[in-house]
């Protein structure tokens, strides 16, 4: 079969932070699939080689890079690793994320804020300067961060991880300033309910569920394949124009009546 060319990445080098599961793995089959190099990463060296074996099982090229992406050390190893392997990055997706705490704001501890602000928005910072200079040289770089419909509207419940995603939707709209004279693009995507380990206790409760895929015009929650797509646009010749965006996948929610 034929790929489009404007939806093809043979060649490119994407590396996806959060890789091993859930939507970033997703994210990592669909570019693999449209013919990049992908590194799969995720805290867990076993289960980072499990995935990157699955994919080289079905002729796709894949490598598994281990990351706490808490840790600039390693982070900074992940790109070496990475560019020590292929030369370059030409994609790089910031999936990674933690929410460990969950409640009104004025009960969440320090700790548990500086974690979610830390590993949320402070690591892609981090391993986003370490990657787009060199993106910037060659000319031509993409990079999506993976924020949420949390960040879009007031949450009691999930806060301080909706403030986190707020964060890299600015840090995408700056970077994208910073870089756009240098041809690369940066843009976020927030997705709605998606049905994975984050949002289990939602989509498991047959009743919380139905409410949910009520108030969306689509009528259901998300699948991760429908996050990866768009990730495949944004990095693709198809979204050559498109910088500093952010692209909400949620079925409708946020533009539904409230039932």
């Amino acid at each position: 079969m034929t790929r489009s060319s404007l939806f093809d990445l043979t060649g490119k080098v994407a590396l996806i932070t959060g890789s091993s599961r859930g939507i970033g793995k997703a994210i990592a089959e669909a570019m693999a699939e449209a013919g990049a190099r992908v590194v799969i990463s995720s805290r867990k060296a076993e289960i980072c080689q499990t995935v990157a074996r699955e994919l080289k099982e079905r002729g796709l090229d894949a490598i598994a890079v281990p990351c706490n992406v808490s840790s600039k050390e390693e982070l900074q190893r992940l790109v070496d690793a990475t560019i020590a392997r292929w030369e370059r990055i030409d994609i790089l997706v910031c999936n990674a994320a933690t929410n460990p705490v969950f409640g009104p704001a004025s009960q969440v501890p320090d700790s548990a804020f500086d974690k979610v602000m830390g590993t949320n928005v402070r690591s892609t910072f981090w391993l986003c300067n370490m990657v787009i200079p060199q993106m910037a040289a060659r000319r031509d770089g993409a990079v999506i961060l993976l924020a949420s419909i949390a960040g879009l509207k007031g949450n009691g419940v999930i806060g301080t991880y909706g403030i986190s995603k707020a964060a890299e939707m600015q840090l995408a709209r700056n970077l994208a300033v910073e870089w756009g004279p240098h041809n690369v693009r940066v843009n976020s995507i927030a997705p709605g309910v998606v049905k994975t380990d984050f949002a289990r206790a939602l989509w498991e409760d047959p009743e919380r569920r139905e409410r949910t895929e009520a108030r969306a015009p689509l009528r259901r929650i998300g699948e991760p394949r429908d996050i990866a797509g768009i990730a495949v646009f944004l990095a693709a010749a198809a979204g050559a124009f498109v910088t500093g965006q952010v692209i909400v996948a949620d079925g409708g929610a946020t533009i539904a009546e409230t039932l």
